[in-house]
């Protein structure tokens, strides 16, 4: 009886030790999914080679990545290009992909460097990379300033533009040069966890449950500045942050409309995905998920992915998503225009991955773009 008792407690001690591994591995892995990566592009699709570039063409090892059509830009360490179209008129080895070489901004394409393609087309500032006159600000945040570039225009209605997951503010300048043809003010925020903003106080992004405070801020500092009405211009968390802000801002009767770009709106997929792209053990999946809802805020009771109460929606809606978009599921969005079609218009975009929606065809996303902001201003 002595000897079964200490092994069933040897046991129980086992097991309660390894549960306790477990639930320590889970909340690491939660941690590392949530931790702000400001500067680094989200591991979404294959590395690819430089097989040769010249002459305003850059060969790529062949994937369905490689092949997406649209404007990309191309990074590695130290490097980032720009690139257009698939050329498909032009000779090359079956196992490459010939495309446009637009740009090479950083460092130099030679044979065999390994590249991702990224939403992120720009590099810099709105003046270094567009040649657009604008203002470093700092936006008066409960955590402290916020640095945003404001790039002017003749209109009273501004455009918030709000970035998302894996990148930072220099990705909303993709569609600077439309707004500002427009005449339509840029106010381009940086945000808790990002480069030279304040950070969270557990250090943790919260997929824009706390940061859509943030974009509360801006609109603030807008009216303060001669805005009458404002569009919130979301990406990824981005879009999220603005669902959140027309729901809950004391502000929202001055939001005109809302541009989505990849809206996260389901949590629990979005977390699970960044956690098996970064290579997570499926084993601590479950558990990991848990860990990042509690830490992120996202279990209690009082909480609401955005858009999961289409009634709540009081201002007119453009979003633009798509099914290959694998960190968050297109399928939200379209329950959330199928449920407020008085309100919202969906733009299905196919073969662009994760917040590159403008990506994969720029002239006819600026076109419906044009159209819905007509609308509003």
């Amino acid at each position: 009886m002595r000897t079964a008792t200490v092994t069933a407690a040897a046991v129980t001690t086992t097991l309660l030790g390894a549960g306790a591994a477990a639930i320590a591995a889970g909340r690491y892995v939660a941690d590392a999914a949530l931790r702000p990566r400001p500067g680094r592009p989200l591991p979404e699709g294959p590395r690819l080679s430089v097989h040769a570039a010249a002459d305003g063409r850059v060969a790529l090892t062949r994937s369905l990545s490689s092949l997406r059509p649209g404007t990309y830009g191309l990074t590695a360490p130290g490097v980032h290009a720009v690139v257009g179209p698939v050329l498909t008129d032009v000779p090359h080895a079956p196992d490459t992909v010939v495309r446009e070489l637009h740009a090479v901004t950083h460092g130099s394409l030679d044979p065999g460097t390994r590249v991702a393609l990224t939403p992120q087309v720009h590099l810099g500032n709105p003046g270094t990379a567009l040649g657009l006159d604008h203002a470093d600000v700092d936006i008066p945040g409960e955590l402290g300033a916020l640095p945003a570039w404001f790039v002017p225009a003749a209109r009273d209605t501004w455009v918030i533009t709000v970035h998302g997951l894996g990148t930072g503010r220099e990705h909303p300048m993709v569609v600077m040069p439309f707004l500002h043809r427009h005449q339509l003010p840029v106010l381009d925020l940086a945000y808790r966890g990002d480069l030279g903003a304040p950070v969270s106080p557990d250090g943790l992004g919260h997929l824009g449950e706390s940061e859509w405070r943030d974009v509360d801020a801006a609109i603030r500092y807008a009216l303060r500045y001669g805005a009458r009405r404002v569009v919130l211009h979301g990406w990824s968390t981005g879009a999220a942050m603005a669902l959140h802000a027309a729901e809950r801002s004391a502000l929202a009767g001055r939001i005109a409309g809302l541009v989505l770009d990849s809206p996260v709106l389901d949590w629990h997929t979005t977390l699970r995905a960044l956690m098996a792209a970064r290579r997570s053990p499926a084993v601590l999946l479950p558990l990991a998920i848990r860990a990042a809802e509690g830490r992120a805020g996202l279990r209690t009771a009082d909480r609401r992915a955005p858009g999961a109460d289409p009634g709540a929606l009081r201002v007119p809606v453009l979003i633009f998503h798509g099914p290959d978009d694998t960190l968050a599921p297109w399928e939200p969005s379209r329950r959330l225009a199928a449920a407020r079609p008085d309100l919202v218009t969906l733009r299905p975009v196919r073969d662009a991955p994760h917040g590159a929606m403008w990506n994969a065809d720029p002239a006819w996303y600026e076109e419906a773009l044009r159209r819905f902001l007509t609308s509003l201003v």
